[in-house]
């Protein structure tokens, strides 16, 4: 499978990094983090690959500090170039894993979800299903659409919540592309499995 396709979240800690994973797992993507801030734990790159993603594209920026881009840089006397966030040309699928939510800055002006306007790939928005998720969706939601940034759809991750779930879609206009349940253990078996039973991967084709 080809396309390239672009995994944010509404906000940090949603799952983004276990979707992104999974999908390029389920696509045989290859998988870009194209800026990791924090690496005490080997960053979103060793995760995705413990979880299953293939081919590990290395990150335009690897930044020690765990916050915001924009300031981790500026603590590590980095500046970060938007030139060299260009996507990769790879041969077959690539997901691109963004950083935080759509509006986290990455340098002077530069936002994430100005990053994918200029990109022009799809978007996938990661939501958690928890309070507040109405809010945090439709917001992102909102700037996607007002910088042309096709979005594919919504996918939740966590416990079922209807009410939550659907008025995101029908308030967002949004496709569903599925929902993840929390997996105990979390490991490459069981998030391939979640995969195959619960996201539309049709969405991707």
């Amino acid at each position: 499978m080809s396309g390239r396709f672009v995994v944010t979240g509404t906000d940090t800690g949603v799952g983004k990094t276990i979707f992104a994973a999974g999908l390029a797992a389920a696509l045989g993507a290859s998988y870009w983090k194209p800026v990791q801030a924090g690496i005490d734990d080997g960053g979103d790159s060793a995760n995705a690959r413990a979880l299953g993603a293939g081919d590990i594209l290395p990150e335009a920026y690897r930044l020690k500090t765990a916050c915001a881009p924009h300031v981790a840089a500026a603590i590590e006397g980095i500046a970060i170039d938007p030139a060299a966030l260009k996507l990769p040309e790879v041969a077959g699928a690539l997901v691109v894993e963004g950083a935080g939510g759509v509006l986290v800055p990455l340098a002077g002006e530069l936002l994430f979800a100005d990053l994918f306007a200029i990109w022009g790939a799809p978007v996938v928005l990661v939501a958690r299903t928890a309070l507040g998720t109405i809010n945090h969706s439709l917001l992102s939601i909102e700037a996607l659409r007002r910088r042309g940034v096709e979005i594919l759809g919504v996918a939740f991750v966590g416990d079922p919540e209807p009410e939550s779930e659907s008025a995101i879609l029908r308030l967002g206009r949004m496709r569903r592309i599925g929902r993840l349940p929390w997996l105990d253990p979390l490991n490459r078996e069981t998030l391939a499995a979640a995969f195959a039973e619960h996201i539309d991967l049709a969405a991707f084709r």
